[in-house]
């Protein structure tokens, strides 16, 4: 069970650093998620240590926002990062394994890419 957890923002130009300075302090990467905004999308990056759940949030303001890869710092980030690549259309720069958008076999490119519908009330 988690006893904390925090959400910090971050954004593109830090985020290497920020990964570098948690990894190197002993904390694991849990998850990077990402979400579709109106215009772009926020990129989750979650941590833990110690029952404590730390998260970095970089919001992109547009899909074609290119996302540094953390992936030299944190080997296991490539996973998500193609995933990313792949399912919302955003260049991440410098994977450490790049599958060049066929992580995942898709009908479509880029999936998520469309924004999300408002909901109409009914």
């Amino acid at each position: 069970m988690i006893s904390e957890s925090t959400i910090e923002p971050a954004t593109v130009s830090d985020i290497v650093t920020r990964v570098e300075a948690l990894y190197r302090d002993g904390w694991r990467l849990a998850q990077i998620g990402c979400t579709r905004t109106a215009d772009g999308a926020e990129i989750n990056y979650s941590f833990d240590k110690a029952l404590t759940l730390r998260t970095l949030r970089v919001t992109l303001k547009s899909l074609q926002e290119t996302l540094p890869s953390v992936s030299r710092v944190c080997f296991p980030a490539f996973h998500y990062e193609n995933e990313i690549h792949d399912l919302f259309g955003i260049p991440v720069d410098g994977m450490a394994i790049d599958y060049k958008g066929d992580f995942y076999r898709k009908a479509h490119p880029a999936p998520f890419a469309k924004p999300p519908e408002e909901k109409k009330d009914v």
